[in-house]
């Protein structure tokens, strides 16, 4: 008899994501939409951080929460910006990425039969560790709502096994900021139930049209709040594997235990890279999303000229298109386009099934790249839909 490995590992598929970027070796000059990788280095002295820390062989283990100067330089920083106070010693820890932090909360919360709420459609990453632990995944459709989350249609969810709401905020995959007054009202329903709240602000960062609002500005919130925070977004640090993960303090020696036994510590160059990004560089996210406003603005066009209805995306740097139209599913389209026509994009039911019916388009690509894959989708769509195949006009392409 052969020996069995777990059976909830062996059920869970690789991220929806990864199934389409794993794609285009072999399609050799395909324009690649799909990863959430800006295209811009990391700041020249973030690099020259790590370099210097490297050549002094500051490489060894920090502390398991991270470096107490990285951990004080994260919380101002945030705290500074977003309106919440959380102590560098007892209520931040620095984990191998975003990622990393948020598995650590999962596995430190969650027991098996606990529910945990997750509005749809949302990033890959989530239900499967939901599921590892043992949990139950419940959706909230957020289709209908232009993919924010409704309160009370959240309240409607929450019952005695709700053991943790999480949000992602601004949504990978729709790019859907969530406005101040729609948090007001998800605060105000959260502070009446006891569940744990997780909100993934990964891309705090990158919002466009205002200010991003964070859960953290809400007192009544505070001890069972878990916020997520990072570098791989605002400072392009994908690879470095920086996550900052701030909570109360009596959760969080336990959060640290589970990270500890998981990853030791984060990479300890990265961590010295990381304080120079919070206390030095702390303009490359603006100057970044200069860019994005300017490439947002070129896709929405380009769309709008292919006919595909969008709900405008107000941050990450994420297009989700519906292409509902078609008689085909979300998966077969995103296959049909890179093997076609040589563009790359996600299928929406990457995102949950509720994701069905769009694409994801990652405009954190260059500017070249988006040019290239628009006309090439372009030209798909025109094809599906039995159009005379046109260019996309060139005045799509100037700024």
């Amino acid at each position: 008899m052969a020996l069995r490995i777990n059976p909830l590992v062996e059920g869970t598929p690789l991220s929806g994501i990864r199934q389409m970027s794993n794609r285009l070796p072999a399609h050799p000059g395909a324009v690649n939409l799909t990863v959430g990788q800006p295209d811009f280095p990391p700041p020249d002295d973030v690099k020259e951080a790590a370099r210097q820390a490297i050549g002094q062989r500051m490489t060894g283990y920090s502390m398991n929460a991270g470096l107490q100067e990285l951990r004080e330089a994260a919380a101002a920083y945030y705290g500074k910006k977003y309106g919440f106070r959380y102590d560098p010693a007892t209520e931040t820890v620095i984990t191998a990425g975003g990622s990393g932090s948020m598995d650590a909360v999962l596995r430190t919360i969650l027991e098996p039969g606990d529910e945990a709420i997750i509005p749809v459609p949302i990033y890959a990453g989530y239900e499967p560790l939901i599921r590892l632990a043992g949990a139950i995944p419940v959706y909230q459709d957020t289709r209908r709502t232009r993919f924010i989350p409704d309160a009370d249609a959240l309240e409607k969810l929450i019952t005695p096994k709700t053991k943790v709401v999480i949000f992602n905020n601004p949504s990978n995959p729709t790019g859907v900021a969530i406005p101040k007054d729609q948090m007001d009202r998800l605060a105000e329903v959260l502070a009446r139930h006891q569940v744990y709240i997780l909100s993934d602000d990964i891309y705090s960062e990158n919002t466009f049209d205002a200010p991003h609002q964070s859960f953290g500005a809400y007192p009544a919130l505070r001890d069972r709040l878990f916020l997520i925070h990072g570098l791989s977004k605002s400072h392009s640090m994908t690879g470095w594997r920086i996550g900052v993960l701030f909570g109360p303090a009596a959760v969080m020696k336990h959060i640290v235990k589970v990270h500890a036994y998981n990853a030791i510590c984060a990479p300890t160059p990265s961590q010295y890279a990381a304080i120079e990004a919070y206390t030095g560089t702390t303009d490359a996210p603006e100057k970044m999303n200069r860019a994005y406003i300017k490439r947002r603005a070129f896709l929405l066009e380009a769309l709008k000229e292919m006919n595909l209805s969008i709900v405008r995306p107000t941050g990450a740097f994420y297009a989700f298109p519906s292409i509902e139209e078609f008689p085909i599913t979300s998966k077969e389209f995103a296959i049909r386009a890179l093997e076609e026509e040589g563009v790359a994009v996600v299928h929406g039911s990457a995102f949950t099934m509720y994701g069905e019916g769009h694409v994801r388009i990652s405009y954190a690509a260059s500017r070249e790249q988006l040019e290239k894959g628009m006309e090439r989708l372009g030209r798909f769509v025109r094809k599906l839909r039995g159009d005379t195949p046109t260019t996309v006009p060139d005045t799509l392409f100037k700024e």
